[in-house]
């Protein structure tokens, strides 16, 4: 059974996510800007490009921008573990992806910003669909709800507690 913490966000972010298209679109929608955004942090140019190719996978955890998720792992920690687990696992999928498209020289940051901005207008006509405003208007932290409430799905789906 969820903490009563997380069953509250979650609850209030479905009170504007009802309609059936609004939902599907979110589905979509909100895995792909989390994975886009984490894949522009990730190329971001902190570190020169020449020495991120030579460092091995142990060691660009150490080094990498995308280390500002690791807060975001920690509020989920503390609503689910056990839903914080598969966003660190699903974050090393992306981690080694990201490794791998930059060994075949694709152009992460274009790629995914792309993505992201195509993604938020889903998101929106979505949000039209349904008629009315995105929960993340109300507060920022449901920016950091919308993957939780997609995985809760997941979770359903496969009757894993959460």
């Amino acid at each position: 059974m969820p903490g009563q913490e997380l069953t509250a966000w979650l609850d209030e972010y479905a009170l504007s996510h009802q309609n059936p298209i609004n939902i599907l679109l979110h589905k979509i929608c909100v895995p792909t800007i989390a994975l886009t955004l984490f894949a522009m942090v990730w190329s971001l140019p902190i570190i020169p490009k020449h020495i991120r190719n030579t460092i091995s996978i142990s060691q660009v955890g150490l080094l990498n921008p995308s280390l500002i998720f690791v807060p975001v792992l920690a509020f989920y920690w503390n609503l689910s573990p056990s839903m914080a687990i598969v966003m660190a696992m699903l974050f090393v999928i992306v981690v080694i992806s990201l490794i791998l498209m930059e060994k075949n020289h694709v152009r992460i940051f274009r790629l995914a910003l792309i993505i992201f901005v195509l993604a938020w207008i889903g998101q929106f006509i979505g949000h039209e669909i349904e008629g009315k405003k995105p929960a993340f208007f109300k507060d920022l932290q449901f920016l950091l709800i919308g993957p939780l409430w997609t995985l809760a799905h997941a979770f359903r789906y496969f009757s894993i507690d959460y």
